[in-house]
C-alpha cells in the first residue's frame, strides 16, 4: 500500500461513456490515498467531462500532437500512471515518461471469442470494477458510490425552458448512438414513444435532430420535445437529471443517467450487457432480443447490420409496464452531482 503523497496521471482519451465510467477511479484514488494529486488526460473535445470534477486537480488535454502532449506531461513529474485506455498512444506515453504504471486489461481475446464464436468467457465484472483493479496496489477499494457527473451551474437547464406539456414530468430518451446498429430505426423509435405514452424529451447530438423531427411529426408536440442538437453535453445531463426515468441506446448518455441513479431502460442492438458496460449502480431494465445467434456481432458497432436483417432492433419487443409514471412525477430537484 502506498502511504506517502503521490501524484497520479489517469489517462482515458475517449469517449463520453468510457470517461464517465472512469469516475469511480478518480474519486476513490483522491479520497483513499492520503495526499493524492490527480491529473486526468483526455482529448480536448471531452474537457467538459473533466473540468467540473472536484476530484481532478488538473486536466491535461490532447489537441492532436502526441509529442507536444508528452512534453507537457514530462514537466509534471508523475509518481504513477493509471492507464485506463491501454492503446498504442498510451503505451508510447508510458514508455517515454518512464514512471511506474498500472494498465487496464481490455480483455481483447475474450471479446474476440465472444463476438466471433459466441463463446462467452468474459468475467462477470462490470468494466468499472475492472478499471478499479488498477488501483488495488494502492490499497484502494470500491466505495460503492457509483458514477459521478458534475454539472456546472451555468449549464443547469431550468424547467421553464421545456414546453408547458413537459414541465410536470417527462421521460428522457437518448436516441443517439455512435453506430447505426446501436440505434433503433426511426419507425421503431416512434413505436417506443407511443408505448411510453408520456411526455418524452428526445436527447442526442445535431446528427440525431432529423430522426427526432420524424418522431415529433409522427406523434405531435404534446408528447414529444425534440431536444437533439439544442443543448450541450452538460445541459443534456441536466435534462437527464430532471427526468422521471430514462430510455437509452448503448451510448454515453446511458452512463450519465446511471450517475444520477435514474432508472434506465437500456436498449441493446448489436452489443450485449455481457460485454460489461451496462448501467452501473442504478436500477435498470435491459431491452434486447436474446433469441438471435448473431449477437453480439461487434463490441462497437457498424453502419448497417452485417446480416442485412437487423432483427436485433427490428424484432425487439417493448415488453414493459411503466407503472411508476402513473403517479405523475415532476422534475427532480437540481443537483450538481449524484446523490450519495
Amino acid at each position: 500500500m502506498h502511504t506517502t503523497p503521490a501524484k497520479f496521471l489517469i489517462i482515458r482519451f475517449s469517449s463520453i461513456g468510457d470517461i464517465v465510467l472512469t469516475t469511480p477511479v478518480i474519486r476513490c484514488l483522491k479520497q483513499q490515498v492520503p495526499g493524492a494529486e490527480i491529473h486526468y488526460c483526455t482529448k480536448r473535445s471531452f474537457q467538459s467531462l473533466i473540468e467540473s470534477n472536484p476530484y481532478v486537480d488538473k486536466g491535461i488535454y490532447l489537441d492532436g500532437n502526441l509529442n507536444d502532449l508528452i512534453r507537457q506531461l514530462r514537466t509534471e513529474r508523475y509518481d504513477f500512471i493509471i492507464d485506463l485506455h491501454n492503446n498504442l498512444r498510451t503505451r508510447i506515453i508510458k514508455l517515454r515518461l518512464a514512471v511506474p504504471s498500472r494498465s487496464f486489461d481490455k480483455l481483447n481475446w475474450e471479446k474476440w471469442l465472444y463476438v466471433q464464436f459466441k463463446v462467452n468467457t468474459m468475467p462477470p465484472l462490470h468494466i468499472v470494477d475492472r478499471y478499479l483493479k488498477t488501483t488495488e496496489s494502492f490499497g484502494v477499494v470500491n466505495d460503492g458510490k457509483g458514477l459521478d457527473y458534475f454539472i456546472p451551474y451555468k449549464d443547469i437547464v431550468e424547467p421553464e425552458w421545456f414546453p408547458i406539456t413537459h414541465r410536470r414530468g417527462f421521460v428522457a430518451y437518448a436516441i443517439g448512438g455512435q453506430h447505426n446498429t446501436k440505434k433503433l430505426p426511426v419507425a421503431r423509435m416512434i413505436e417506443l414513444c407511443r408505448k411510453i405514452n408520456y411526455p418524452v424529451v428526445l436527447l442526442g447530438g445535431k446528427e440525431d435532430a432529423v430522426a427526432g423531427d420524424e418522431v415529433l411529426q409522427a406523434l405531435g408536440d404534446k408528447l414529444i420535445y425534440n431536444a437533439c442538437g439544442k443543448y450541450n453535453l452538460n445541459q443534456s445531463a441536466s435534462i437527464l437529471q430532471q427526468s422521471a426515468l430514462v430510455f437509452s441506446h448503448d451510448t454515453g448518455l446511458m452512463h450519465i443517467a446511471a450517475a444520477f441513479r435514474k432508472k434506465t431502460y437500456a436498449i441493446w442492438g448489436n452489443t450485449t450487457p455481457q460485454l460489461g458496460m451496462y448501467p452501473y449502480k442504478t436500477n435498470f431494465v435491459s431491452l434486447e432480443n436474446k433469441l438471435l445467434p448473431c449477437r453480439p456481432c461487434s463490441k462497437i458497432g457498424y453502419d448497417q447490420c452485417p446480416k442485412g436483417h437487423f432483427n436485433c432492433m427490428n424484432e425487439l419487443r417493448f415488453d414493459f409496464d411503466l407503472k411508476e409514471l402513473k403517479r405523475g412525477p415532476g422534475p427532480s430537484t437540481h443537483r450538481t452531482g449524484p446523490e450519495r
